[in-house]
This record gives structure tokens, sequence and C-alpha cells, in this order.
């Protein structure tokens, strides 16, 4: 039996196994069509992305490398640039305030160390004062200050750091000395070099660097600050400002304190002599009498001075006056209290010595003064002494009025002599009594 097939679509269903093989076939062909379809759309979208990704990547590349460009040109025209200067500002800074911070310390030492001169009453305690500004501001160096004599022609060593007995500058003379010839400070890297002070060569420390720095008053140099080290340890701009600070304050105040000693000697002294007036003998003696020290007390005139005076004119009579008290300052103790009392009349105080010590002391005067007066340059002349104790009254008056007696009865006894409170410890000659002797014990 035939069954009809009623043409439909290839998916029905059909009991013909010939027509189900070929709806089956048909199906397959679909859906493979159907997948490459499919595969396509998709494979052309995925290459429409790719082919956009690219473009777009190729863009990026284009951006990125264009970036770069820029910003190499950005770098090297104004980043760099700006960079240094940013550096260059910022050093400058730092050194602005390096600079800063050693000029407020520098002006906080100066202030000290003006404070410290200020304070000083004698010339040690200003050497002291620049030892201690000194010690700690040199790095280690070696300083000393060295100081003209009062002829001008030496140099003498007034105060060391970390010195001690090391031999220092060899300079012995203000005028051998660069730095107070120059009136300027002068820095030396090395003593090896062509223009290094000849001083600093062949030191038994070797090769160094130094430092020197004139110490002046009142414009005059009197000295110099010296400080040395090693070749490895040149001396620093701050160092050098150290030692111009120490040598600039401490030349004022010794200037100052030279000044006013001066001034105070010229009040104290007698202008002709040197040595002290009546005014400041007083004053020292008055003080030993209120410690209660002992002393012994010397009234002295020139014998028959007025007649030198008349003979041989009153120059000779200043250059005996001279000569005599060179004569007692040489001849006595350094603490002897020795005082031009007033014309051709001269008192010593003898602390701690009794009449007898001081009258041998004064004998042994009057033989210097006679070898002296032996080269004829000055008028001979002798000298007569009265001696008292200053347990014999509880006054310096009447002290002075027992030793002027005892220097009467010398007088009376012949002159050239010493007497202890009435007794001469030599008799000597007996004064004679015409009446010429007489005349001239009285103006004598």
């Amino acid at each position: 039996m035939r069954v009809s097939v009623i043409p439909g679509p290839f998916w029905t269903v059909s009991k013909d196994p010939a027509d189900t093989q070929r709806r089956s076939s048909a199906r397959s062909v679909f859906v493979a069509g159907l997948m490459i379809s499919i595969v396509y759309v998709i494979a052309d979208r995925l290459m429409e992305d790719v082919l956009k990704i690219e473009s777009e990547w190729g863009q990026l590349g284009e951006l990125g490398l264009m970036s770069l460009t820029g910003s190499a040109i950005l770098w090297l025209a104004v980043l760099r640039p700006l960079h240094g200067q940013i550096d260059v500002e910022r050093d400058a800074a730092r050194a602005r305030q390096l600079e800063t911070a050693l000029g407020a310390a520098q002006q906080q030492f100066e202030a000290r160390l003006h404070r410290a001169m200020e304070m000083a009453t004698t010339e040690e305690i200003v050497y002291d004062a620049a030892r201690k500004a000194l010690s700690d501001g040199l790095g280690g160096a070696t300083a000393e200050l060295l100081l003209a004599d009062s002829s001008d022609a030496h140099l003498k060593r007034a105060m060391t750091v970390r010195l001690d007995d090391v031999a220092g500058c060899g300079v012995l003379a203000p005028k051998d000395c660069p730095a107070i010839r120059r009136s300027q400070t002068m820095v030396f890297d090395s003593s090896d070099e062509l223009d290094a002070c000849p001083h600093l060569a062949h030191r038994a420390h070797g090769s160094c660097s130094a430092a020197c720095v004139p110490v002046s008053v009142g414009g005059r140099s009197i000295g110099v600050l010296h400080a040395s080290s090693s070749v490895d340890a040149i001396p620093t701009a701050q160092h050098v400002e150290r030692l111009e600070a120490v040598a600039n304050h401490a030349g004022s105040r010794l200037g100052m304190l030279r000044v006013m000693s001066a001034t105070t000697l010229q009040a104290a002294t007698d202008p002709l002599t040197g040595l002290l007036n009546r005014r400041s003998f007083e004053n020292q003696v008055q003080l030993m009498i209120k410690r209660q020290r002992p002393f012994a007390l010397a009234m002295g005139d020139l014998d028959r001075f007025k007649r030198l005076n008349d003979t041989h004119g009153h120059d000779a009579g200043d250059r005996a006056l001279r000569l005599f008290a060179r004569v007692l300052q040489a001849s006595l103790r350094d603490d002897d209290i020795v005082c031009r009392y007033g014309g051709e009349e001269f008192v010593i105080a003898f602390p701690s010595k009794n009449a007898e010590e001081a009258a041998r002391a004064l004998g042994r005067m009057q033989v210097d003064l006679e070898n002296q007066l032996g080269n004829g340059t000055v008028a001979a002349f002798t000298v007569s002494f009265g001696v008292a104790q200053s347990d014999q009254a509880s006054t310096l008056e009447e002290i002075c009025r027992i030793a002027d007696t005892a220097l009467f009865l010398a007088k009376r006894q012949g002159r050239n002599r010493v007497v202890v409170d009435g007794a001469a410890p030599d008799a000597g000659q007996t004064i004679t009594s015409d009446d010429t002797d007489l005349a001239l014990l009285s103006q004598s």
C-alpha cells in the first residue's frame, strides 16, 4: 500500500524512511549553514573590534610618543634648568643660614670677649682672657701672643695656647715680623710655599700653616697674635675672624690699661726722678701702719746741695738728683718704697726690716753711689741718712720726725753717714764748728 506524502517543511515527520533521511540531511545542512553564518558574524564583529582596538592602540601609541617627546623637551628646556635653579637657591639659602648662624655665634663670642676685657684691671688678666677665648676656637691649633718690650726692640711671649715650652714663632723683633710691618693679617697655607713667612721655616714639627694678626694700640702695632697648625689644617675664615677679634679687643684693653697706668704713674711719681711723690709714699706707708706691718724708715738728704747748685748750676743739680734716684732703685729691694720727699730730700721705707738692717742697706748704697760718681759725668756729692723704726711711734708723722732728728745728727757728725735714732753705726768724722760749716749745715 502506498502512502501519499503531503509536501511541508523539512522538519515535518514523515513515515517514509527515505524522506526522513532526506529531511535529516537538510536539517544538518541548515544547522551547519546557520552555525557558519553565526561564526562569520561573530568573526566579523571580532575583526571589527580588533581593527578598532588596533586603531585606538595606534592612536594611543602616537599620543604616547608625542607625550614622551614633549616630556623630554619640557625637561630639557624648562624643568632641568628650573630644577638646577632650585638647587642653587636651596644651596644659597643653606649658605645664608650657615652664615647667619656663624655671624650670630661670632657676635655672641665678641660680646662675651668684650665683657671679659672690660673686667680686666691688669695686663695679666687680659692675657688670661685671651687664652680662654682661643682655647676652644682654633680647632687644636697652637697660639701665642708676642708683645714688644719697653724699648720696642724685642718681642716677648706674653701668652700661649697649647704651646707650653714648645718653641713657637722665631721672630725676635717687631721690625722682623711681616704682619707687624704691614699692619695687616697674614695667612700662610704652608711654610713650604715660596711666599711663606721665613720665620715659619725649619720648625721642629715640620711644615705648618699659620695665621698672624698684628696687635695694635692707638694705631701703632705693638705685637702679633700668631697661630699655627699642620698643613692639613689650614686656618679657616672663622679661625682668622676669631684671632682678629681677640687681637683687637686685647690691644684696645692693653692700650687703655697702659694709658691709665701712665696717668696714674704720672700723678703718683716725681717727674724729675721717676720716684714716688710724697702723697703716694704716705698712702702706701699708712697702709702698712694700718695692717700693722713693721718697717724701718730713712730720711736722706744730699749734702751741701745748695753749694753744688751754686757752683755747677741747676742742670748739674738735676743730674745729681736723677743719678741718686737711679742708684737707690738699683741698690735697694723691689718692695722697698723710695720717694723724693721734696727738693733734695728723700725718704725710704723698708718693709719687714728693722733700723739696723736698713742702715746696712743704705751703707751699701753709699758705696754704689761713690762708684757711679767715679766716671766724672756728674759733680761729686754725698748723702746723709737718719733711720727710725715703725714701733718707735704710732703715726707716720712721728716716725718721720724721729728719722729727721737722726738725719740732723748725721749732718752734725760730718755728713755722708747713716745715723740710727741718734747712734751712728760708723762714727766717721765729726763736724768742725767753724762758722762756715755751721752756715752750710743750716742750708743742707
